[in-house]
Parts: C-alpha cells; sequence; structure tokens
C-alpha cells in the first residue's frame, strides 16, 4: 500500500541518515569552522586580550631601552637683573695683581708707579645678565642592578601567561559557538521529522475521507485526524521560533549575515572520541606563566638595593655666556646606592612573592578541577553513546508498532486514536534519537575541551 511505502521509504531515510552521522564523523565542517573563524575574529574578548599581549611586549621593550643612553638637546636663555661680578675690594685685588704682573713683565721696578701709557683690562664678570645656552646630554646606564633584567623577564612570561589565556578564551567562544550550530542542526532535524510526520498524516487524512465516503469510518476519525494535523503545526510552529532564536545568537556570535545563516542546513552527527592522553590546559599554562612573572617582578623589587652604575656626559654648545665657573663640557660614572626605603622594596616584594603563591594555589586548584572534570566527561560520553543505541532501538519498536497498528485499522482492529498514539511515538523516538546525537557531540566536545585536546 501507499502508506507502508512512505513508512519505509521514511524508515529507509532514517537508517541512512544515522549511518551517514558515523560515518562521516571525523571529517571537519567547512561550514563550521567559517563560523569559528569569524567568531574569533569578531570576539571583543579576544580582541582586548591581544591588546593586552601587545602591552606585554611594549613592556619588554621598555625594560630593554633601559640600557640605550639617552641623548637630549636643550636650549634656554635667562636675563638676570644685573650681572653677577666680584665685590670692590677682589676687583680691586685683582687690577693690582695685573700690575704686578705687567711691571715684572716690562722690567719695571716694584716700587716705581705704574706707567699711564699701558691700557689695563676690565674684571671679567662672573656672569653677564644675559645668558644663552644650548647643549647637549648623554646619559647612559650600564648596569641596572638586575632590576631591568628580571623586568624583563616578568614581561616575557606575562605576555605568554596571556597569550594561553587568549588560547583558553577561544575554547570558550568555539566551545558556545559549536553548541549553537549543534541546536540549529538539532532544530532542522526535528523539523524534518515533523515533516515526515506531516506526510504520514495526509494520506492518513485521506484514507480516512474514502472510508468515510463508503461507510467504513465516521467523521470523528477524520475529526480526530485533523486536531493532529493542528498539534503537529503547532509543533512547527514552535521549532521555527526556535530556529529564528538560534539565528539570532548565532548572528550575534559569529557576525555572519543572517541571511547566510538562514540558507544553512547543519544536520548532526556523531563525534567519536579516540582513547588519546590529556595535555596540559591552556588555563593551567597560563598560571604558570603568571606565577613565573610574578617571581621576577619580585626580584625586581628585591634589586632595588643593588647598586647601579651610569656614565653622564654634558657638552655646551655656546661658550661666550658661559660664566666663569661653568665647564664647556664634562664626563662622569656615577653609583647609585638605595641604603633605606622605608622598607617599601622589602614590602612590595614580600606582596608580589605571596601573589605567586596565590598563583601556584590555583594551579593545583585547576588541575584537580580538570582531573574532575575529564572523569566526568568521559562518564557523559559513555553514558550518550548508550543512550543513542537505546533511540535507535526504540525507533525499531515504535516503527514496527505502527506499522503492526496501522494495518489492524486496516482490518477494522483498531481506532485511529491508537494509529495517532502510534505515530507520536515514532516521532517522538525520532526526536529522542537526534537528541541523543546532540547530546553525544556536547559530551564529545566537552571532553576533547577537559583533555585539552580541542583543536580547530
Amino acid at each position: 500500500m501507499k502508506i507502508n511505502s512512505l513508512k519505509f521509504n521514511l524508515l529507509f531515510i532514517l537508517l541512512a541518515g544515522t549511518f551517514s552521522n558515523v560515518s562521516l564523523a571525523q571529517e571537519p565542517d567547512p561550514v563550521l569552522e567559517n563560523l569559528i573563524k569569524k567568531g574569533l575574529e569578531k570576539s571583543h574578548s579576544i580582541n582586548i586580550n591581544r591588546l593586552d599581549t601587545e602591552q606585554a611586549r611594549v613592556d619588554q621593550k621598555l625594560a630593554k631601552s633601559v640600557f640605550l643612553p639617552k641623548v637630549s638637546l636643550s636650549g634656554s636663555y635667562t636675563r638676570l637683573n644685573d650681572d653677577i661680578s666680584f665685590d670692590d675690594d677682589t676687583q680691586q685685588l685683582l687690577m693690582a695683581t695685573q700690575k704686578l704682573l705687567i711691571k715684572e713683565a716690562a722690567g719695571i721696578p716694584f716700587n716705581a708707579d705704574f706707567p699711564e701709557n699701558i691700557p689695563l683690562e676690565e674684571v671679567n664678570n662672573l656672569q653677564d645678565k644675559n645668558i644663552l645656552k644650548s647643549s647637549v646630554d648623554v646619559d647612559w646606564v650600564l648596569f641596572s642592578g638586575f632590576e631591568a633584567t628580571n623586568a624583563l623577564k616578568a614581561a616575557r612570561h606575562k605576555e605568554a601567561s596571556l597569550q594561553y589565556s587568549g588560547m583558553a578564551e577561544k575554547d570558550r567562544i568555539i566551545l558556545k559557538i559549536i553548541e549553537t550550530y549543534d541546536r540549529l542542526a538539532l532544530v532542522n532535524a526535528s523539523e524534518k521529522v515533523l515533516s515526515a510526520s506531516e506526510d504520514y498524516l495526509k494520506d492518513q487524512e485521506h484514507f480516512v475521507r474514502k472510508a468515510i465516503e463508503n461507510g467504513l469510518a465516521t467523521p470523528i476519525s477524520r475529526k480526530k485526524i485533523e486536531l493532529a494535523q493542528q498539534q503537529l503545526a503547532a509543533r512547527q510552529l514552535e521549532y521555527k521560533h526556535n530556529k529564528s532564536l538560534l539565528i539570532e545568537v548565532l548572528h550575534q556570535q559569529t557576525g555572519e549575515e543572517k541571511e547566510v545563516l538562514r540558507s544553512l542546513d547543519p544536520s548532526l552527527s556523531t563525534m567519536l572520541t579516540n582513547e588519546i592522553a590529556p595535555e596540559k590546559r591552556n588555563e593551567v599554562n597560563a598560571l604558570e606563566e603568571a606565577e613565573k612573572a610574578s617571581e621576577y617582578k619580585a626580584k625586581m623589587e628585591k634589586s632595588h638595593f643593588i647598586p647601579k652604575v651610569a656614565i653622564k656626559g654634558h657638552y655646551e654648545f655656546l661658550e661666550d655666556d658661559l660664566s666663569l665657573l661653568d665647564p664647556q663640557w664634562y664626563a662622569a660614572i656615577g653609583i647609585k646606592w638605595n641604603l633605606f626605603d622605608g622598607g617599601q622594596s622589602r614590602l612590595n616584594s614580600k606582596k608580589t612573592t605571596l601573589e605567586a603563591r596565590k598563583y601556584r594555589e590555583q594551579i593545583e586548584e585547576a588541575e584537580e578541577m580538570i582531573a574532575l572534570s575529564i572523569v566526568k566527561a568521559e562518564n557523559a560520553y559513555e553514558a550518550s553513546l548508550q543512550n543513542s543505541r537505546i533511540a535507535e532501538k526504540e525507533i525499531e519498536l515504535a516503527d514496527a508498532t505502527l506499522d503492526l497498528v496501522n494495518k489492524q485499522h486496516k482490518n477494522d482492529l483498531a481506532s485511529i486514536t491508537e494509529v495517532l498514539d502510534a505515530l507520536k511515538d515514532l516521532e517522538k523516538a525520532r526526536f529522542q534519537l537526534q537528541e541523543s546525537y546532540f547530546n553525544q557531540r556536547r559530551a564529545a566536545t566537552k571532553l576533547l575541551h577537559s583533555k585539552g585536546l580541542l583543536n580547530y
């Protein structure tokens, strides 16, 4: 009969889809990979992490720049209220000394009067009131007491910690996109199940109409089918609304155009996992790198008491406005030794050391939680596989029951209500099978993530 032929085709499609779900399990989905790529590009948290990582690289450059010479040019103009000069007694003494030197050079006796025809030079000011200066200064740190070196190492480990944190955040985003995508596939699969039920009800409606015309059925049977069709329409509307909501969520997660998302037709596929040893999670790596960064930061703060060595140079381009006491250039090497700063360096180092110990506690806690999550994920994965096998058996039973009740109905041995109930049982079994595939994928994805093996 036509109805039996339709049921056979539906069963064949369902079993073919089940076989396809298993055989194509390990093939990557290019559509999903593209959505994940766009989701990672759109993520604000990933972009913020990328900027934080870049800041850590800048911190490394700043630490290295301590050992580079700093060269600065400066210029200034100053006007004093008056010239700075020697007092009168000192000026008279300098003039008298100048006369004695001239007498000695000219061979004039010491007690003789100074010749009036010999000019004397005025005593120079210590500093003219108009001062124009232009100079270059060089400061060069030769040894920072390991402060810059430890700061560089701390920044490197901070960068590594941020990179691992970014990878962990990527995993969380990937999990959300996969779940939304799988839910969309579940809705599509459910719509196909409802479509099969709709076709079956149409055939039943045609059969009952013919039976009523031949006096073999009552109008009540037709009304029961019409009620079942309305209930089916309500379920179809519900899944339509669910699909619209999932498309909106996926649009927000990935930024993909809604029209493109509406055209997608994802299907659920069994995700098989192998017995692979777990790898260290990115969360643990991030905490370990943060711990190392804190340790080097504590060393940097301790090195505050180690002497620092630096070279300083200065050169004046303009000589005319220099005072009698100002050099034109100088070079110096100096040592700076902080003997006591009120205990600030010691307390800061202790505070940072405590922070490193906090990271160690977080690492141990994270490892314990990850070990527990792996056990839970393995158990959930095994249970999901068993639930899929149970759902497949329930479909076989529900399909055989519907076939039997349908034959009985044709021979007036079963009512239309029993046929519709058997159809609902088959529809429910098909829903459960698709949900078992969805749950199995969720369990497999969580297992891979808990083992640090989620690669996209």
